[in-house]
């Protein structure tokens, strides 16, 4: 019996342990892929020419290659969907966790797990059909397909991930550290955000890291609002992201062109790396302090 039991254990270690290293593998593939495919193009091209020129016209007689206006309209639109949109999961996640009733936090509850369900093209549709005209009406603008819709759409499309995460931590904290706090005189609001919210903050951090890797790798409804035109980013004006800028052209693209797309691929992975790695870096250094 005990040998049949070591044995389950063993297995299961097994599968484990291949499911790890797929995955592991999995990641090293697609970085090799993106560098072997993506440097002979910032090579050509140069990187100073590529990382920093304010010009894409790809198609143009005289090509041009830079990819500064979709690295700005990246970092914009994901940190305005950030500003706005964790602020608000955040305030929603402690509420439902904290005070609401069971009949409304069951109906909230479900409501975002609906908007996690949403495809993204239909956030962008909506966003085309009922964003975009009110944002023109109200700021009287030829066109309200720009920055500033982009930013509330991917605002949108982050909260469920913030909602859901940042919730489950809340209520993974134990509740006697709640009890003590109250039974040494604080409030119950005093004890949600001094003794609650620093107990789950690794697990809402967590829920930041994937609102930023949901707003930077988003691109279907971004293409539908922000009007997808290679501009320097303002927040009335069309403009484009690293992720529509791959998705719009690769169907017929070819040469120099097409190997550019994906040296852009390139740089958005090594960007959503980057962010990781410093969000990861800042929640062992809490731990450790």
């Amino acid at each position: 019996m005990k040998n049949k039991k070591n044995l389950f254990e063993n297995s299961i270690h097994a599968i484990f342990l291949i499911l790890g290293l797929i995955t592991v593998a999995s990641v090293i593939l697609i970085s090799l892929y993106l560098i072997f495919a993506g440097l002979p193009a910032i090579s050509k091209i140069g990187l100073k020419e590529f990382l920093f020129g304010s010009e894409w016209a790809s198609t143009r007689e005289d090509p041009k290659f830079g990819i500064l206006p979709f690295i700005l309209t990246s970092v914009y639109g994901t940190s305005g969907a950030i500003v706005i949109g964790v602020p608000i999961g955040f305030f929603t996640a402690v509420y439902l966790a904290k005070e609401a009733r069971p009949a409304v936090k069951r109906v909230t509850i479900s409501a975002v797990n609906l908007l996690a369900g949403i495809p993204s093209v239909v956030y962008g549709l909506v966003g085309m059909l009922v964003l975009v005209p009110a944002i023109r009406k109200a700021f009287g603008i030829p066109d309200g397909a720009g920055l500033l819709a982009a930013i509330l759409v991917l605002t949108v499309m982050i909260l469920p991930s913030i909602i859901k995460v940042s919730l489950t931590s809340l209520e993974a904290v134990p509740k006697e550290y709640e009890d003590g706090s109250l039974a040494l005189g604080a409030s119950p609001t005093e004890t949600y955000f001094r003794i609650s919210v620093p107990a789950a903050k690794s697990g809402i951090t967590a829920s930041i890291v994937l609102g930023v890797g949901r707003g930077i790798g988003e691109a279907m409804a971004v293409m539908m609002v922000s009007g997808n035109a290679p501009n320097m980013p303002a927040l009335f004006r069309s403009v484009r992201f690293l992720t529509t800028a791959v998705a719009s052209e690769m169907s017929y693209s070819s040469g120099l062109q097409r190997q550019a797309l994906f040296s852009i691929a390139l740089v958005l992975f090594l960007f959503i790396m980057m962010i990781n790695a410093i969000l990861n870096y800042f929640m062992k250094k809490d731990k450790v302090d």
